[in-house]
């Protein structure tokens, strides 16, 4: 339980936190919140030779309204996304889903960058950025660039970024007034889910399912079905097309396809006008 020996380097900026990532290549790890790296590190699952620290960096924590948009910095705590009236407001479904995250520590100091940069498949919140279908922003040595969440997750714990990039912003759309839900089953309060579904319904369905494969995942069939009319009785039987849910000490895949079924029906059910 204890981590091998690293170096350690506190970034006052992006740009140096870029350059220093450049400096040290794949031999350097990101530190926000460092709930979910610090763990691989004690068990050695993950031994980078440097640690940057971006968590001091200005103008990363922010919550705000640009146009149709809801623009967040990469370094925004759960807590803060929890508490947001904005969020509140605009987009519920976002700010409802970081109460559900762990325990008011892990809300205090865990990150939304953190937690999308890592691309854990359970973990509750890209599910929700996904359903909004939002768009996440980065910076490279070559400056920002735009990825869709779709195209972010790229296998388990891998995602879109370059060795040479980080995040630094999310834009979810502004849905006020939309339905959504989040459901979410586990075995005791503050676990991870065995399942969640995360889903807003405005005009366009956007549904979501949690540890339901290597990475977050998008229910396809569940929106399609919703646009073609499909009870959410109906839409949800072909919740976990797709899917490939793995089989643990929690629960059998077969099981999760279950629970998968069961709710996106009461997310849908939930959700719906």
């Amino acid at each position: 339980m204890i981590p091998a020996a690293f170096d350690y380097a506190r970034a006052e900026s992006v740009e140096e936190a870029v350059g220093l990532l450049v400096e040290h290549g794949d031999e350097a790890k990101l530190l926000a919140g460092g709930h979910s790296l610090l763990p691989l590190m004690k068990l050695r699952l993950a031994t980078p030779a440097v640690l940057i620290d971006i968590g001091r960096i200005p103008n990363l924590s922010h919550i705000e309204k640009q146009g149709e948009e809801i623009v967040i910095g990469a370094l925004t705590r759960h807590r803060d996304l929890e508490t947001s009236p904005l969020l509140k407001e605009q987009v519920p479904l976002l700010a409802h889903t970081a109460h559900q995250v762990g325990d008011p520590q892990v809300r205090h100091r865990g990150t939304l960058g953190g937690t999308l940069a890592h691309g854990d498949p359970a973990s509750d919140l890209p599910a929700a950025v996904l359903a909004l279908g939002g768009t996440l922003v980065v910076q490279g040595p070559s400056g920002r660039r735009e990825i869709a969440v779709g195209d972010f997750f790229r296998g388990f714990l891998e995602t879109a970024l370059a060795a040479d990039e980080m995040l630094v912003e999310i834009r979810v759309p502004a849905v006020p007034g939309a339905g959504w839900s989040f459901q979410k089953f586990n075995r005791r309060a503050q676990d991870w889910a065995i399942v969640g579904v995360a889903a807003v319904v405005n005009g366009s369905p956007g549904v979501a399912l949690v540890n339901m494969g290597s990475t977050p995942l998008r229910a396809t069939a569940v929106e399609e079905a919703v646009r073609s009319g499909a009870s959410a009785a109906d839409a949800a039987e072909v919740a976990a097309e797709g899917a490939d849910p793995p089989s643990d000490s929690n629960a059998s895949s077969e099981y999760r396809r279950h629970l998968a079924t069961v709710l996106v029906r009461r997310a849908l059910e939930e959700a719906s006008p």
